[in-house]
């Protein structure tokens, strides 16, 4: 048997579709309780496959998507593997914006997997994102145990959780300045992007959204999931610092009847993103609020009188990064501690250019720098925890304990954790 690696020509386009779970009505996630779903049951129903209208049109927007790039494997000319990488920007700490792959819609036909294929393809991609000039690849991984041998490892995490309506009182604050609106959608899809523009630009693990990211912002309901709504918050100038997106979804149960589910909730101004939660947590005719996806150190525990009242139903990795080219990497983003660090990468067999002993240096108030060196490696560090460390939400010193991490030198860890340790946590609001 014959087989290929490379992008699908667009009569192939179909074929590639229907490889994929969200185009065929499989399973896109493993059955668990997500922390991305905010209803009760495991996970959202699956959808009906997709008609040749939906491929056509799908196809359609595909081809005038220069971020999307599609890649396939194919055996004696028939499509048996699926994948893509979107061009995105996340923020990585320091605030600048750093060009990434983002892998999406991988999938292999049940009949053809164990042989190579998704490592061909993931390859295909690396290979295609280091000539785009993207340093970074991050994914969502639906189910665990698969990216790691790619050199994937968690790098931002989502919680959700949920209050009882009656235990949601905050502490006392100042008078809010501002004002609260309910809006349409049509009003959220105007403003959202420039909101999320702000808070991006200081949010580490944020990325640049979708072209049709706010598109589906509507203001009816999805079967029994209940009419959305739109809330927004303006400071006393006018101005847009905050917007949340919830509804009241109907239940045939007295358990779960009168959940407020808070969608998305971005706010730039801490009086926002109060007078929003305020609101949200004593809403007529609702005994509980849900959110899911949200940030695993949310500010509003600290809010709240009773800290113990908000409790954390569901928690899991968001997105998993992967390093493409490490010196790159490493000299974008910022270090809060100054020190220099000799690191050794031994173990990259997809991106061999990584493998060395790299000397990061960081001083304050200048760019960092990243080259490689022959002196005596400070640390080694696996591909896969490098990506976990790059946006500074993990432990070095867990990381050590797990073996990924193996110190050479005295006061190495510390020194790793110091200086790419970020507060608050990375933290994406959606996903791709």
């Amino acid at each position: 048997m014959a087989t290929e690696i490379r992008p699908p020509r667009r009569d192939e386009m179909h074929a590639y579709y229907r490889v994929l779970p969200y185009a065929n009505g499989l399973p896109q996630w493993e059955p668990e309780n997500a922390a991305w779903h905010g209803g009760p049951e495991p996970w959202p129903p699956q959808r009906a496959p997709a008609t040749a209208q939906q491929l056509e049109l799908w196809a359609l927007d595909h081809e005038k998507d220069p971020s999307f790039h599609p890649v396939a494997a194919f055996t004696d000319g028939e499509c048996v593997g699926a994948s893509a990488t979107i061009s995105f920007e996340v923020t990585v700490p320091g605030g600048a914006a750093v060009p990434m792959a983002g892998v999406t819609s991988t999938a292999v036909l049940a009949t053809h997997r164990r042989r190579g294929h998704l490592r061909g393809m993931m390859q295909a991609m690396f290979d295609a994102a280091l000539r785009r000039g993207e340093p970074l690849a991050m994914l969502s991984a639906s189910e665990g145990s698969i990216y790691g041998r790619y050199g994937y490892s968690p790098a931002t995490h989502r919680t959700r959780w949920e209050l009882d309506r009656h235990q949601a009182a905050l502490l006392p604050a100042a008078p809010d300045p501002g004002s609260l609106e309910l809006i349409r959608a049509d009003e959220a899809r105007r403003l959202w992007p420039a909101l999320h523009a702000q808070v991006r630009a200081r949010r580490v693990g944020e990325l640049t959204p979708l072209s049709d990211q706010w598109d589906g912002l509507s203001d009816g309901a999805e079967g029994t999931g209940g009419a959305w709504r739109h809330l927004v918050h303006r400071d006393r100038h006018g101005a847009v610092d905050g917007l949340a997106r919830f509804r009241l979804p109907w239940s045939p149960t007295a358990a779960d009847a009168g959940t407020l589910v808070v969608e998305a909730l971005e706010a730039t101004d801490p009086a926002a993103y109060r007078a929003l939660w305020a609101l949200l947590l004593d809403f007529d005719l609702t005994k509980r609020v849900v959110a899911p996806a949200r940030p695993r150190d949310e500010p509003l525990r600290w809010l709240l009188a009773n800290p113990r009242a908000m409790r954390v139903t569901r928690q899991s990795d968001n997105l998993w990064a992967r390093l493409l080219d490490v010196p790159a990497a490493l000299a974008r983003r910022s270090y809060d501690s100054p020190g220099e660090l000799a690191i050794a990468v031994d173990d990259d067999l997809m991106c061999p250019a990584n493998n060395g002993t790299w000397l990061l240096h960081a001083a304050d108030g200048a760019a960092a720098s990243c080259t490689a060196t022959d002196r005596r490696p400070d640390l080694t560090v696996t591909t896969a925890a490098l990506g976990s460390l790059y946006f500074g939400g993990a432990s070095a010193h867990d990381l050590a304990w797990a073996g990924r991490v193996t110190a050479h030198t005295e006061g190495a860890l510390g020194q790793l954790h110091r200086m790419f340790r970020t507060d608050p946590e990375p933290h994406n609001s959606f996903g791709f």
